[in-house]
């Protein structure tokens, strides 16, 4: 189980640590978006300071239809008690947890100030 609160701006915030190929860890607050069908985004400083591994370039639509290039990195995260493999898009802005890293997850959000949010794993996979 994963969990955060919610904050003053409305935003689903969660910690997660962040560890690059070296071992140096970062523990970064990310905002839950559920409009972003990727994993993670992670600030350039971090990955810099991590020292992820550069991986490839990819094409994303952001929320005003723009179309833009990111640089992707791989870190590892600890997700749910265990060390997962990732591929994050540094960007310059606050991190951002995404659709592809909830798949699998329930996710529930007290919608107040101050709420809870809770992200647990399902019990079995659901097919669509």
């Amino acid at each position: 189980m994963i969990t955060g609160t919610v904050t003053a701006y409305r935003e689903a915030i969660i910690r997660l640590n962040v560890r690059g190929p070296g071992g140096g860890e970062k523990t970064v607050e990310a905002v839950i978006d559920t409009g972003f069908d990727g994993i993670l985004t992670l600030s350039t400083s971090v990955v810099a300071a991590l020292g992820l591994p550069w991986r490839t370039r990819e094409r994303a639509i952001l929320a005003d239809g723009s179309v833009t290039m990111f640089n992707m990195y791989e870190a590892s995260v600890l997700w749910d008690g265990k060390l997962r493999r990732v591929l994050v898009q540094a960007v310059n802005t606050t991190p951002l947890v995404g659709m592809g890293m909830l798949e699998g997850y329930e996710l529930r959000i007290e919608a107040v100030a101050g709420g809870r949010v809770v992200i647990t794993k399902l019990s079995k996979q659901r097919v669509p």
